[in-house]
This record gives structure tokens, sequence and C-alpha cells, in this order.
């Protein structure tokens, strides 16, 4: 079919318009890949765009890991992620497949308390008061527990296991297995796709957590990267790693520095989506055709 000029026109404007929205969207973490690798008296000087970077130099990632907490909040970080996805893929699994069986006892009135926890909830100072007493106050615990399950995830898979033909699980009581048995081996391996979206949902969330890490810890060897990471830029403290530099130096070392530290907070976390993509799309449209 010969297209019209209008639908040309309108192809050729999506197009134009999409990759401006790419640029706009990708620039800023240019920007900071860029001022990072580039001579700190350059940024300094910079108002304005920054298309390249200039004096190649990794002064700054050299100063960032010089810093001692830079690498204890790195390993803390990766255990909050670990430990607490693999808590909340659990949970969230057990609850969904059990909120996904048609003859649960009460079970509207369950998933009604969940969603109304979406919408009431009892706010930071009730939840410190739990926190603390269970004990977990400066603890790894406080980061993970309190967190366990997320409602809104809860939800995504409950419907994905509800889209499950039921004569599996039919088949395979009558060869005599239970529900864990069809949950671990029939249910999740079906279920993959929602499965990687939510490893990435909740991976995300832990590793850039840092609200309740200020709260609940006091404890520094305890502190995620991304508390840190706001120390760094908020009250603006590059002092630990540029001891050594000129009072010259100092300050468009630390914007650097400030840069460097960004990306080595961001780029781990951004490395996971390439290998979850395939499923990300079909995991949340499989989570969303049922209501």
């Amino acid at each position: 079919m010969r297209r019209s000029i209008g639908e040309r026109i309108f192809d050729y404007t999506n197009i134009i318009f999409l990759v401006l929205l790419s640029l706009v969207t990708l620039y800023p973490l240019l920007y900071i890949l860029f001022a990072s690798i580039s001579d700190p008296t350059y940024v300094a000087q910079t108002r304005g765009l920054m298309l390249f970077p200039k004096d190649l130099t990794l002064e700054a990632y050299r100063m960032v890991f010089k810093n001692p907490m830079i690498i204890t909040s790195y390993i803390n970080t990766l255990i909050y992620v670990a430990v607490g996805t693999t808590i909340n893929i659990l949970l969230t699994s057990l609850g969904a497949y059990a909120l996904s069986r048609k003859k649960v006892m009460w079970g509207n009135l369950i998933m009604f308390m969940i969603v109304f926890t979406m919408f009431f909830e009892g706010g930071l100072i009730p939840l410190y008061l739990l926190v603390s007493e269970l004990n977990l106050i400066d603890s790894r615990w406080a980061l993970i527990l309190p967190t366990a399950v997320s409602a809104f995830n809860l939800i995504i898979m409950r419907t994905a296991f509800q889209g499950i033909p039921d004569s599996l699980e039919e088949s395979a009581r009558i060869d005599g297995a239970k529900d864990f048995t069809i949950l671990f081996r029939i249910i999740l391996p079906l279920s993959l796709p929602v499965v990687a979206v939510m490893i990435l949902f909740y991976g995300v969330f832990h590793w850039n957590s840092w609200f309740h890490a200020m709260i609940f810890l006091q404890d520094r060897e305890l502190f995620p990267v991304q508390l840190i990471l706001r120390e760094i830029l908020i009250a603006n403290d590059t002092s630990n790693m540029t001891t050594g530099v000129s009072s010259v130096d100092a300050m468009p070392i630390g914007e650097t520095v400030k840069y460097a530290t960004i990306v080595v907070a961001t780029v781990p976390i951004l490395c996971l989506y390439p290998f979850l993509q395939k499923y990300f799309v079909k995991g949340v449209m499989i989570g969303g055709i049922k209501g």
C-alpha cells in the first residue's frame, strides 16, 4: 500500500520527536559519565553542555575507591539486594499462590485487606515503633523484613498465577503432588517472566533504598551505598576522598568525585536490566491481564 503524504509526515514527526526525547533522557547520564572522567578544572569551568570528555583521567574513581566506606557500603548493598530480594520473591510467591486458589477461605476479605494497605498506612512513627519493639534497630533486618512483601507485586503475581490452567494443578494432585510441589515445580517455572519482573522490581527497590537506612541505622558499617552517596551529594562531604590534595584543587576534584560516585552507585543496577529485558513487557502484561 502506498502511504499518503500525511501519513509519512506523521511518521517522520514521531521519529524526530522520539529521537529528541531519547537524547534529552540520555544526556544527563552522559554528562555525569563525561564529567567523572574529565579533567577536574575543565569540569569546574564548564557552564553548559558537555558533549564529550576532555583530558581523560580516572583520578576521580581512584579517589572514590580510596574511601573505605564505599567498599563497605557496596558490600552491604549487595547483601541487602541478595537477601532481601530472595525473601521478597519467596514470600510473595507463597502469598500469591495461596490467594490465587479458587477455594481459599476468606480470599476476598484477605485481598481487600491487602489492597487497603496500598491506600492507607500507619505512617513512619508506628513503623519505627514496630521495628524498635522487634529489636531490629541498627540491624540489617530492619531494611529487609518491614518491606518483605509489596502489595502491588503480590497482586501482579497472584493475577499471573490465576492465568495458569487449573488442569495442570488437578493432574499434579492426581499424581500425589502437594501444594509446595505444585508451586515450585509447576507454577513458578511457568511464570518465569513474572518472577523476572519481580526480581527487577524488588532488586531496584533494595538497591536504591536509603530512607529506611537513614531512619533505622546508626552504625555506619551497616550503611548501604545510596546512603553514603546521599552524604556525599547533599552534605557535600568529599574530604575523606581528597586528602593530600591542595586546597586550590580540592573543590574541582571534589566535583568530579561526586560524579564518579554517582556512576559507581548506578552502573551495577543498570547492568541488570538487559538480562531481564526480554521478560519485562511479557511479565507485566501477564500480570495485568486479569483484574
